[in-house]
């Protein structure tokens, strides 16, 4: 089965929640999201996490999977900075896991027999396990040195996205003006290719709203307002990460809200 969740849906509909596949057999073959190939080949993995608010393309095999969608607040609640699990397997390696994969199999054996309350409760439990064990194996929060990471990540982050309609924006303008250690810095973003990556994913997400957001507005000057030396540099781009034309995501995304009631 493959599973594309695009910009073009993302930027028209308003799923934000997160995703969490439990995989009891069966696994993913393939996943990408944001232009790059998070991983490849059969997983035995028996969690897979997804944001909605993210673009994610996944191939799975012949699987038996549950699917939890968890609402938004809760995970960010839960973790610094929760948007960095999006795309990632997470295997059954430890003991809280391992009970949270028990707690979720009696959930689902005994579902049909619950009330309302005692789903809803169950439900929450499960979660809240889930939450843990991801957090633990993340190390996203639990101790100090996770606490000032997460903190300087979403530093980072937020002058990045503060600041991505200024040409000089750049791995070395953020060096500049946060005053952190190189090293530290690219450290923080390898999860999400790299910081030259970061910035450019974000600048075209960022570009795909606008493009579907203004759909009078010039492609050329959603490209130069957004640091794209020419409009075949943006085009170039934008393809190779969400495999369409900026024209062709317009159009999609016009259809889409023609045929929306």
């Amino acid at each position: 089965m493959a599973l594309n969740r695009s910009v073009a849906r993302i930027s028209t509909d308003t799923q934000r929640d997160y995703v969490f596949q439990v995989f009891m057999a069966g696994g993913i073959e393939s996943v990408g999201s944001g232009g790059l190939s998070l991983r490849r080949g059969h997983s035995t993995a028996s969690i897979f996490a997804t944001d909605l608010n993210q673009p994610i393309r996944m191939q799975r095999s012949a699987c038996q999977v549950l699917t939890f969608f968890v609402p938004r607040p809760v995970v960010d609640a839960a973790f610094p900075h929760a948007e960095a699990i999006h795309g990632r397997v997470f295997e059954n390696a430890s003991p809280l896991m391992q009970l949270f994969i028990e707690q979720v199999l009696a959930f689902s054996r005994n579902l049909p027999g619950l009330n309302a309350h005692e789903a809803d409760s169950a439900f929450n439990v499960s979660v809240q396990l889930l939450l843990a064990a991801l957090g633990k194996q993340t190390k996203l929060s639990g101790n100090a040195r996770a606490a000032v990471r997460a903190a300087m990540f979403d530093k980072a982050r937020r002058y990045i996205q503060a600041n991505l309609h200024q040409t000089s924006l750049s791995p070395e303008s953020l060096l500049d003006a946060l005053q952190l250690p190189r090293l530290t810095l690219y450290r923080l973003f390898e999860h999400e290719g790299g910081l030259g990556a970061y910035i450019r994913n974000r600048r075209l997400r960022e570009a795909a709203d606008e493009l579907v957001k203004s759909p009078n507005l010039p492609v050329l000057d959603i490209a130069y307002g957004l640091g794209f030396k020419s409009a075949s540099d943006f085009s170039r781009a934008f393809r190779r990460t969400y495999e369409m034309a900026p024209k062709d995501l317009r159009f999609i995304a016009s259809q889409h809200l023609l045929n929306t009631p």
